[in-house]
Formats: C-alpha cells, sequence, structure tokens
C-alpha cells in the first residue's frame, strides 16, 4: 500500500521509551474492498448472493535511538474486526537492531512463530462457509505476546520464537512457539515450525511444515499441517501458480483434511484469477467442497467475485 500522508514527528521516543528525543516519521496506509459470493449445496450457508465490504487504516510510527536501536509501533482501525471490537484492532511496537535481532510486543492481533507459518499452501481454502470442519489447532498467539527474530545466522536463514500467556487466570499456562526458515536458494522456500496452544493439562501440540519453488511464471507451493490432540486432524496443501503478466495471475489451489478415525477424507479446490492495475486489484474464485464435515458425498461449491483498494 502506498503512503498518502507522513508527518515528521520530534517526539516520538517519548511516547514509546525512555531516551532522548530522536525524529521520526508517522505514515498512514489503508486498504478497503467490496465482494459478493454465493454458496450452494450440501451445506448452503447462504440465502443468496451475499455482498459485503472490508476497511482499515493502519497507523505506523518508527524512528532510530541514539543508542542504534529503531523502534516503530503500529495500529489498526478496523470497524470489522474478527472480534467485533471495531473500530480499533491489531497494534504492536517492535524494536529492532542489526546485533539484537528484532522483538515485537503485539497488544492486539500478534502471531506466533508457528502461526505465522500455518496457513496452507493453496491459502487456508478450507473456509468454514464451505462446511469444512475438524482443522488442526494452531499455536496460540493471542493478546500481549512477544515474537522474536533471531539476528541473521548466515545468509538465508530466520530463525524465530514466541511466547504467548494463558488467557484465563484458573488455567494459566504460557505458550510457546519455534520456527526456522530458509531462502538461501533462489526461488526456494523452506518452513518448519512446532508450537502449543491449549490450557493446562490438555496441551496440544502442532507442527508445520511447507515448501515453495518459483521459476520464472511458474510457482509451486507444497505444505502440512497437524496437531496431536485426540483425532490427529491434518491439512495437506498444494498451489500451482502462473503468471501471466505483470499484472494478471492464475492460481489453483488443493487441500484434504483427514482425521483418526474418519471414514473420508474432506477435499476443498480452488481455482482464482487476479489482475491488478494501480493501486486496485480484481479477483474471481470458485471453490468446490467435497464430504464436509466428514459426511460422505457432501458437497458444497462457492463462487466470488472482489475489488479491493490500497492506498
Amino acid at each position: 500500500m502506498n503512503n498518502f500522508k507522513k508527518i515528521g514527528l520530534t517526539a516520538l521516543a517519548g511516547s514509546l521509551v525512555a531516551t532522548s528525543a530522536f525524529a521520526g516519521e508517522l505514515t498512514a496506509t489503508g486498504a478497503a474492498s467490496i465482494s459478493v459470493a454465493n454458496i450452494t449445496g450440501t451445506n448452503d450457508q447462504s440465502t443468496g448472493k451475499n455482498f459485503s465490504m472490508a476497511n482499515h487504516v493502519v497507523f505506523s510510527g518508527s524512528g532510530e535511538l541514539d543508542n542504534g536501536l529503531t523502534v516503530s509501533t503500529s495500529f489498526e482501525l478496523d470497524n470489522g474486526d474478527e472480534a467485533g471490537n471495531g473500530p480499533f484492532d491489531s497494534h504492536s511496537v517492535t524494536i529492532a537492531s542489526d546485533s539484537l535481532g528484532t522483538l515485537v510486543f503485539s497488544g492486539h492481533g500478534g502471531s506466533s512463530a508457528a502461526s505465522a507459518m500455518d496457513t496452507t499452501a493453496a491459502g487456508d481454502i478450507w473456509n468454514n462457509t464451505l462446511g469444512i470442519t475438524g482443522i488442526p489447532a494452531g499455536a496460540a498467539a493471542g493478546n500481549d505476546s512477544l515474537f522474536y527474530t533471531l539476528p541473521s545466522l548466515m545468509d538465508g536463514v530466520a530463525v524465530t520464537a514466541s511466547l504467548s500467556p494463558g488467557e484465563d487466570t484458573a488455567n494459566q499456562h504460557s505458550r510457546t512457539s519455534y520456527g526456522i526458515s530458509f531462502t538461501g536458494i533462489e526461488g526456494l522456500t523452506i518452513n518448519y515450525a512446532t508450537g502449543d496452544s491449549g490450557v493446562k493439562g490438555s496441551k496440544v501440540t502442532s507442527d508445520v511444515i511447507s515448501a515453495s519453488y518459483a521459476m520464472g511464471a511458474f510457482s509451486v507451493g507444497y505444505s502440512m499441517f497437524e496437531d496431536d490432540s485426540t483425532n490427529k486432524p491434518e491439512i495437506t496443501g498444494l498451489q500451482l501458480g502462473y503468471t501471466v503478466s505483470d499484472d494478471l495471475s492464475v492460481t489453483y489451489g488443493q487441500e484434504t483434511i483427514t482425521k483418526t478415525g474418519g471414514t473420508v477424507d474432506q477435499e476443498v479446490e480452488h481455482l482464482g484469477v487476479s489482475y491488478t492495475t494501480g493501486g486496485m486489484t480484481l479477483t474471481a474464485d470458485t471453490y468446490e467442497a467435497k464430504n464436509g464435515g466428514f459426511t460422505s458425498g457432501a458437497k458444497t461449491e462457492r463462487w466470488a467475485l472482489g475489488a479491493s483498494f490500497a492506498f
């Protein structure tokens, strides 16, 4: 997104950390989208075509301290946030340096080292509106969480760790996650992460591994995401992409969701086209889900058109 306003700040440090004043910068970026979708089939949760919109504005401030640390903060206004607590949404403070690494404290909307990687290669097309259930439990992130990226160990290797506190007093349980990413070969990305969630006495550990490779106009990705709960649910994802031009791209994705003791596997397929011009992106997508809810023969279809704008 392009910055539409920049304001020089001379007292940003006073609002972040106690140190001498330094020159900083405040930026504001935003996005808005309009979409229409329709769902039909066994798990039909639509009463016809559904129109919707989304919008948000993010304020970000940053500056360098006298000791060489870079401090930045981000605050999002989003009337349609997931928790229904709009207009205030994700906000965080980041402290970074080349020698010490990067530490992010998220008051809201933070991710864990594992949840930052557990989106499937196909892009989580298993969307619940398609009747899909039994998704593996992702590693906890939540509010007031810490995310740390170690300084560079070697070219192409990034190591992350996170800590998330328990969310209720009766079952206070700190959750930790660890991740590693390799990008040392041109076009290739390999990720692995592990982390835990749940309450005391019922901890669930999840693991994710993914790989993607891009060569010229073509790209391919594969992922596997699972946890060790009772049914040991697992998602495998595959995506193929083709960039027709700088503006136009086509993707195909597939996900399979399995569980121990299940008689059938849930399957989701997606075909999407995206066209970008300036700050506008137009999308057209179709989805098909089979055996939703692990019910043999269930079938749900969805199509969607969207227009999004960045500023």
